[in-house]
């Protein structure tokens, strides 16, 4: 029998509910609406009410702590892909290939995911992510570099490129200094 948890996570992005199956990720829900509808979201999906439980999100918290910091590029935590299916996943997948502080159309993530007609399906698959930040769909633009509307909160996804650049910069403006 598998253990469902979640925590909260207070974000320069606003409150985000993480929860965990066992041990892996299965839901990243940055709460726009606040915490108590993020978790009554999950229990519905899920068919259980997590317990909470902030020890099992203590990892993926210090993680997003160095991310928000602009010291870590990419996440290193088990995800659970049970509410993602079909094309979605292959979506998602192809979306971690794109490197920090860079982007990509959805155009092209559809070519990368082996579906080069799929461009509007990879735009429906960053919308419903269950990872987003830790699967970056933030990198994934519009072909004429609009951003797009990222669950309909694009001043999320532009500070999220903003740090990944800004970063980026910094770092270059030190190895060249």
């Amino acid at each position: 029998m598998n253990t469902v948890t979640s925590t909260e996570y207070d974000s320069p992005i606003g409150p985000i509910l993480l929860t965990f199956v066992d041990d892996a990720l299965v839901r990243l829900h940055v709460a726009h609406d606040g915490i108590d509808p993020a978790r009554a979201e999950i229990a519905q999906r899920l068919g259980v009410v997590p317990e909470p439980a902030s020890s099992t999100g203590a990892a993926l918290a210090r993680q997003l702590d160095e991310y928000f910091a602009g010291k870590r590029r990419a996440f290193d935590i088990a995800l659970d892909w049970r509410l993602v299916r079909g094309f979605t996943r292959a979506a998602l997948e192809a979306s971690l290939e794109i490197p920090y502080g860079e982007v990509a159309s959805y155009g092209e993530v559809a070519v990368m995911a082996g579906a080069p007609r799929a461009a509007r399906a990879v735009g429906t698959a960053c919308a419903s992510s269950p990872f987003s930040i830790v699967v970056p769909v933030h990198r994934v633009v519009r072909a004429d570099g609009a951003l797009g509307e990222y669950g309909g909160h694009p001043e999320v996804k532009e500070f999220l490129l903003s740090l990944e650049n800004e970063t980026v910069l910094a770092e270059g403006l030190r190895v060249g200094a």
